[in-house]
Parts: structure tokens; sequence; C-alpha cells
């Protein structure tokens, strides 16, 4: 079942984490943070809403780091019901897609807690303070990618955070999968 995070929590601070990655280094918020900004993206390697835009994420995270946003993505889904998340898995989906950025594995799922991740893809956008800017959608694709020329709301937003420190007001949140929690 498809499902929507919140809106945007504007000012809200980034908690601190340190996970593995798959680059088998241990990593932390601070680790990842970029000089004008932060992303840290939700995702996992079987949801369709990810994999029909995951090459769009790749190429987003490339241009985002080279304006000096750091990026991240973490796994939180429950690797005993989804094997294809577990961690060795994810080691062959950020090999597979060339990933520029860290891919960290959240096994005890308390990061996706502590952030209130909802869904994959969740994408959480902060300024250099740390400060949530943006929580919307990367673009209008949903199980399927949208036309080539779809505007890549994602990467204007952080554009105008790595520019300005504010992330726009108006935002269409993101939608995908829910994050597979594991039984109580």
């Amino acid at each position: 079942m498809a499902v929507s995070p919140p809106v945007c929590d504007f000012g809200w601070k980034a908690p601190d984490f340190t996970l593995p990655g798959t680059d088998d280094r241990n990593w932390s918020l601070g680790d990842v943070a970029g000089p004008n900004g932060t992303l840290i993206m939700f995702i996992c390697n079987h949801c369709p809403y990810v994999q029909s835009v995951i090459d769009r994420i790749v190429r987003d995270a490339k241009a985002l780091q080279a304006l000096g946003i750091g990026v991240a993505a973490i796994s939180s889904n429950d690797p005993v019901a989804y094997p294809q998340d577990g961690f060795d898995a994810m080691k062959a989906e950020a090999v597979k897609h060339g990933f520029t950025f860290p891919y960290l594995f959240d096994e005890s799922q308390f990061v996706a807690k502590v952030y209130d991740a909802i869904c994959t893809p969740d994408f959480f956008g902060f300024n250099a303070a740390l400060e949530l800017q943006y929580r919307g959608r990367l673009d209008a694709s949903g199980r399927q990618a949208a036309g080539p020329d779809v505007k890549r709301e994602l990467f204007e937003a952080m554009k105008q955070v790595a520019e300005t420190g504010k992330g726009p007001v108006d935002q269409v949140a993101s939608m995908g999968c829910s994050i597979k929690w594991k039984a109580a």
C-alpha cells in the first residue's frame, strides 16, 4: 500500500546517527553533512517506487554533491522479512547503480523511527545548520517513472537550500512503500 509522509516541519533539527555503510565503514551525520546542506534519503532495494527512479536519485545526488550538499541513503526495512533488503544485497545495489553517496544499514530501525521516516523513498533535506527545509518528493514519478522532462523537484529544492538556506514553501510529499517494520 502506498503511503505519504507529513508536510515539512521547517527548522526541525536532524538527529545524529552512526550506521554501517555498504563501503564497510561507519558513517555519522557529521561525516555525511555537507557545507551547504545535507540530504538523507530512506530507500530500499525492493520497493517499486524507488526502483522506478533509482537512476534519477543517483543523478540528482551526484549533482547535489557538486553543490556542496552531503548525501546519504538509509535502508531500514526488516531484512528477515525482506531478505532482498539485507546488507549484502544493499552492497550489490550500491555497486550496480554506482552510488556516489554512502548507503547505510539501519538494522535496529532506530534511525527511521527518530526521523519519523514513513516510506521509501522518503527525502529529508537540511540546510547547513541541519534544519529541515525539504520533505517532498523527487519528482512527479510514482510506481512508474514520469517522463524525462519532468520537473526535478528535489534537486531544485536542495539547490535553493544550498543557495539560500531555505527550502520552498510549497512541497509535494513523497509517496512510496511503507517502511517494513520488524514484528513487535
